[in-house]
């Protein structure tokens, strides 16, 4: 019988989609994810593209301006979605709707989608938004009213070539720019205004 060599090999993000994440380390058969809260900073619910960056009315839940921040995700990006901020969820909801290409500024309001609002133990409030794209058919959202939850814990999932916006408080200083390659909770969208005054 010929020997059998073994190889390790290392995983990559993309293998590392078929796992669970937690908010502290993620860990599965050896393979470990390591996160770090960061309070004062909102962080990136996905991995993508940023492809807009603009001041809009948020009139589903907050009922004001907000900045709104929009990750793409490709066919080839991760497609699992993470709590940008942690604290109380104080509002989820799905919207049935169609499936217009991710990138239109339209499909934030007429495609599919799951809208979560958290409210920070400040009283910062953030929403953000999971919206089906052209190729997405199926929206996973783990999000429940009252919960408590970590920053960077896992929320759900959106099947290829999907969207995820994020809607800030004015006062928020966005640290991305249009065309941005983002990580799911490791890169910075914006620092939170507590954050802003004790610097």
């Amino acid at each position: 019988m010929a020997a059998v060599t073994i190889v390790p090999v290392k995983l990559t993000r993309n293998v590392a989609s078929a796992f669970t994440y937690t908010a502290a380390t993620s860990t599965t058969d050896g393979f470990v994810i390591p996160f770090t809260a960061k309070d004062d900073k909102i962080i990136s619910p996905a991995d993508g593209e940023i492809v807009a960056i603009e001041e809009v009315e948020e009139d589903e839940f907050l009922k004001t301006r907000c900045i709104q921040v929009s990750v793409f995700m490709s066919v080839w990006d991760v497609h699992i979605n993470w709590h940008p901020v942690g604290g109380r969820i104080i509002y989820s909801k799905y919207h049935p709707g169609k499936y217009l290409v991710a990138w239109n500024p339209k499909s934030s309001t007429l495609n599919e989608r799951t809208s979560v609002a958290i409210e920070r133990p400040d009283g910062v409030k953030i929403l953000y938004r999971q919206i089906a794209g052209f190729l997405a058919r199926r929206i996973i959202c783990n999000a429940v009213e009252n919960e408590t939850v970590q920053q960077g814990q896992e929320v759900g999932f959106i099947k290829f070539g999907s969207r995820v916006d994020v809607f800030l408080p004015l006062d928020a200083l966005v640290r991305v720019k249009l065309g941005d390659k983002v990580t799911g909770t490791q890169t910075i969208l914006a620092d939170l205004p507590m954050a802003k005054t004790e610097a």
